[in-house]
Order: C-alpha cells, then structure tokens, then sequence
C-alpha cells in the first residue's frame, strides 16, 4: 500500500487555500482534502483547521475502531472542525465568510469509509476504472437532481462552483458519509481544482500509466496544462500490489 498527496497553488491563484493530508496508524490511513474559502487568507486557515484536526486526533484516537465507531468519529470530526472555524470568524471579523470544503477517506482491512461537506470529490478505483463516490454540495448538483439541468448544462454553468455547504458556515453541519466495498485498487481524493480540469477519463488514463509518486504530480501538471484556474490538491491511495 503507497499513498501519495501534493497540493499546488494552480497558474492563476496567488495563494493557496487547499490543504491536504495523509495520515497512518497500526491499522488504518487517513487521506484527507480541504478547499478554502474566504477574504484576507481566512481560507487557508480553514482549511487548515480541517487538515490539522486530522492529523492530531486520527492518530490520537482512531484506534482498534470497527465501522459503527469509525462512521461516529467521522461524524464528530466535521462537528468539531465546523465548531472551531464557526467560533474562529466570530472573533476575527476579517475572516467573515469564511469556510472550507473537506473530504476524507479511512481505510482499513475491514473497511473503506467516505465522508464529505462541498465540492472537492472521492473516487475509488475498480476494475481500471474510476468511480466517484462522493455527492457535490453545489447549486448546479442541485438543480440537476431535480431535473432543472442536464449534467451538460451543469457543466457549462456560470454558478457551476456556487456551494450549498461548507464547513464554517453555520453552526451545525451533516456530513455525508458512503460506505464503500474494500475490494477496490485504489483512493483518490482531489479538489475541484483537478476535476473542474480533467474528466473522469483523463484522470484514469493518468492513474493507469503511474504507479508511484509520479501519479500526483502528473494529474497536477495536467491540470495546469489546460489552464490551472484554481488550486489543485490530489491524495492517492494505491492499495494492488500491497504486501
């Protein structure tokens, strides 16, 4: 089992608002990503908040959990991490506005979790080919399970990137969390900075030709190549080939 993560300021941004982690203990791994948002850098230190609840408490306290316990941590995590940048803005009133996407997946022998809030995106890789798992919290996303929109209208919407939810927003969250079978060849995180660039094939074309670090920097590359409008952040779990 390798995993890989790189995140990218992209060629039009000045700063970057995503953060991204990778996180392993005796018996599972955490990958997570966080997108931004928000005036004055209020952004970057969101999605910061996110990624540096994960690291501290995955290995502090993800421990020995079966799937009942892990979904509840993973719930109680979006609820603290939503909890600390909502009383972040409070008291610093330059960070109005301020919020951040986040997913995460935890795999272990026995199972293989989703959770999710915004629009960055989780994939699981079966069969050489990519499935997104994960539902974007976007107005488009939206309009188009009610019918109002095709996918490609969706697409080509000018509020394509307009969120219905984000952790900092309010008070209380609900995370999204999927279940997923653990006979899978790999995890793929990305923000929507990869995905707003490549399609779901360009993505797996990328994943098929690499198979080691390469593969983070190449969809990143990639992205960049065909105008790199926003941050770019990737995590890639590879789990064929695992001893």
């Amino acid at each position: 089992m390798r995993a890989y993560c790189l995140t990218d300021t992209g060629m039009v941004r000045d700063h970057n608002e995503d953060a991204v982690t990778i996180v392993k203990n005796e018996d599972a791994v955490l990958l997570a990503i966080a997108d931004g948002m928000g005036g004055h850098q209020a952004g970057e230190v969101a999605s910061a908040i996110a990624i540096n609840y994960l690291n501290k408490h995955f290995k502090e306290t993800f421990i020995g959990l079966g799937k009942v316990d892990a979904v509840k941590w993973i719930k109680n995590a979006y609820e603290e991490i939503n909890s600390s940048i909502f009383e972040y803005e409070k008291t610093h009133p330059e960070a109005k506005g301020m919020g951040t996407t986040l997913v995460l997946s935890v795999r272990t022998d026995n199972y293989v979790l989703f959770g999710n809030v915004g629009d960055s995106s989780g994939f699981v890789m079966k069969d050489d080919m990519l499935h997104k798992v994960t539902y974007d919290h976007t107005l488009v996303n939206l309009l188009v399970s009610a019918g109002e929109l095709t996918k490609e209208e969706a697409a080509m919407h000018p509020k394509k990137n307009v969120l219905m939810k984000a952790l900092g927003a309010s008070p209380k969250v609900e995370v999204d969390i999927f279940d997923c079978d653990t006979s899978i060849k790999g995890i793929l995180l990305a923000s929507d900075g990869l995905t707003n660039m490549l399609d779901n094939n360009q993505i797996t074309k990328t994943l098929l030709e690499e198979n080691d670090e390469d593969v983070v920097r190449k969809l990143i590359m990639k992205a960049n190549n065909r105008g790199g409008n926003d941050n770019i952040s990737v995590a890639y779990l590879m789990i064929e080939g695992e001893e």
